[in-house]
């Protein structure tokens, strides 16, 4: 079950992963501004975040099998089509709102479903090893991606992009149960004799509306929804989006660029999976302080550095060793703050968050490029919003706390 998820994880990774290798080649190609190029990726990547409480809702409802199917479809179909563009709507409607809609279903949400279904021990190191997905995708894809359009152009890239997704569907459909029941089983770590609750049958929409609606009523959803808000900003959609854009200025080649992330995805595949090890033992709360306060501090040198491969390469382990480590402690505390039946769609609303910071990042990085020529002042502002995320990080939880003490 974890090894095809961390498959379907890393496919949708990978696709959006890929808009930062086709923003030289398609303004090469068609002559499209950065912004324009931009304003696709950020809206596939806000829809990848938005979509995923409703995700959530509708693998309760519809299965988790049915849905990850659908969506598969959905992100090959959609890249697909793609080969054909030739207008920059064609480039927002297929990369920015189907394939955002396909890969908002196999997204981290689907990593949360999945731990809290099968898994009633060592949830945090599974959501580590599942969530370093994303970081590996970026590892499989991107350099590859890179010399094919190096070699080739765009158009090579995107139909290697599909096929590999189309090619996880029959793996999906063959081997993906629906619950540890339905292979004989019970939740990994549960005792015998543990009742597991049946599937309900609900409106995923409002059940999606109806888990917004309860968690919006305490402070320590907008604290997860914020900081989370900020660990997109800071990942995806700066440095997954910009960074081969941005070492291209300082005068490097785009396929070195595109190794450097593949680093920070080796690393990143150490410090998530070991980050869900620590999530098991230690307080959440400590880990995210520190995790975004390195990350703020590292943002904010970057654009100091010469751009050496010495330099390059310290900032690739220390970044990538941090790249989406806040995940399983952020998954523990959703659990620990609305309960193991909600904590689900509650966290496909906070994952949004994620997606729309990063979106943010996306498009405005791209829109301060354009009109100051430089990307100083977007990995500054970044770097900063780290750092209030790390003290944000500290307050969670603090209510319950309090009222544990008291009684």
């Amino acid at each position: 079950m974890v090894g095809v998820v961390f498959l379907a994880l890393l496919s949708a990774a990978g696709l959006r992963a890929a808009p930062g290798v086709l923003i030289l080649p398609l303004e090469q190609a068609f002559g499209w501004s950065r912004a324009t190029t931009s304003f696709s990726a950020g809206l596939g990547i806000f829809l990848y975040g938005l979509v995923g409480p409703f995700a959530a809702a509708l693998m309760q409802s519809f299965g988790i099998r049915r849905t990850l199917l659908c969506a598969l479809a959905l992100m090959a179909g959609s890249v697909g089509l793609s080969a054909f563009m030739s207008e920059p709507w064609h480039l927002v409607a297929t990369w920015g709102v189907l394939s955002g809609l396909g890969s908002g279903c196999v997204a981290i949400v689907l990593g949360a479903t999945v731990v809290n279904r099968w898994f009633s021990a060592h949830r945090g190191l599974i959501m580590g090893i599942l969530t370093a997905s994303t970081a590996t995708g970026t590892l499989v894809f991107l350099p590859g991606l890179a010399a094919i359009a190096e070699a080739g152009g765009w158009r090579p890239v995107v139909l290697t992009v599909a096929a590999v997704i189309a090619a996880l569907i029959p793996i999906v459909a063959w081997l993906l149960p629906e619950r540890p029941s339905d292979i004989g089983l019970l939740p990994y770590g549960a005792a015998p004799g543990t009742v597991v609750e049946p599937q309900r049958r609900a409106n995923p929409f409002k059940s999606a509306i109806d888990g917004l609606v309860r968690a919006s009523a305490k402070t320590d959803f907008w604290l997860l929804f914020g900081t989370f808000y900020i660990c997109g900003l800071t990942t995806n959609g700066l440095v997954g989006t910009h960074m081969i854009s941005f070492c291209a200025d300082m005068g490097l080649p785009e396929v070195r660029a595109a190794g450097l992330l593949a680093m920070m995805g080796i690393f990143d595949l150490v410090g998530t999976t070991g980050s869900g090890w620590l999530t098991d033992r230690y307080d959440p709360r400590k880990l995210l302080f520190v995790y975004y306060g390195l990350r703020g501090l590292s943002l904010m040198a970057l654009p100091f550095t010469d751009f050496s491969f010495y330099s390059l390469s310290i900032f690739a382990v220390f970044y990538g060793l941090d790249w989406i480590a806040t995940v399983p402690p952020t998954v523990r505390l959703t659990n620990e703050v609305f309960g193991d039946r909600d904590a689900p769609i509650v966290f496909g609303w906070i994952a949004a968050g994620h997606q729309a910071g990063a979106a943010t990042a996306a498009f405005g990085a791209g829109l301060s490029r354009a009109a100051e020529g430089r990307y100083l002042e977007a990995f500054l502002a970044a770097g900063l919003t780290g750092l209030v995320a790390a003290l944000m990080s500290l307050m969670i939880g603090r209510a319950g706390r309090r009222a544990l003490a008291a009684a």
